[in-house]
């Protein structure tokens, strides 16, 4: 139970910074990608400020033995660069410039009723399924 409410706080935190820096409005990413016309750098300032606060979070939290709620860190195994690693991340970017919607974006933009955000995450999920059917 405390790794479920610990889990939504985080949620909670993360889906607010999203909404306060105006991440869930996907003019303002697309803004971003415009750089001949409406640029709108202020998404750099907010990639940068979680890279230095992740970089920070994981120097502390990986000194740790173990997790807090959990036996052992889950982190990944792999380090290699294969295509579905190339094909995600290339399909990952052509969804964010054409939706102007990424995943930690979406999520939270489904609190404002909006029917692009609910098109987004449902289209997210269904290629999620898709994905784990394919890999079985």
């Amino acid at each position: 139970m405390a790794r479920v409410l610990v889990a939504l706080l985080i949620g909670l935190v993360f889906g607010t910074g999203i909404a306060l820096s105006g991440m869930i409005n996907p003019a303002k990413v697309l803004n971003f990608f415009d750089v001949a016309g409406s640029w709108d750098p202020s998404l750099a300032f907010v990639m940068g400020g979680a890279l230095a606060v992740t970089a920070i979070g994981y120097r502390l939290v990986l000194k740790r033995p173990a997790p807090l709620l959990d036996a052992r860190f889950h982190l990944p195994a792999r380090r290699d660069i294969d295509l579905p690693l190339l094909a995600g991340a290339g399909l990952f970017g052509i969804g964010w410039g054409i939706a102007g919607f990424c995943p930690g974006g979406s999520i939270p933009a489904l609190g404002l009723g909006e029917p692009a955000a609910l098109i987004f995450v449902a289209a997210m999920a269904c290629g999620i399924a898709a994905t784990r059917l394919i890999r079985r």
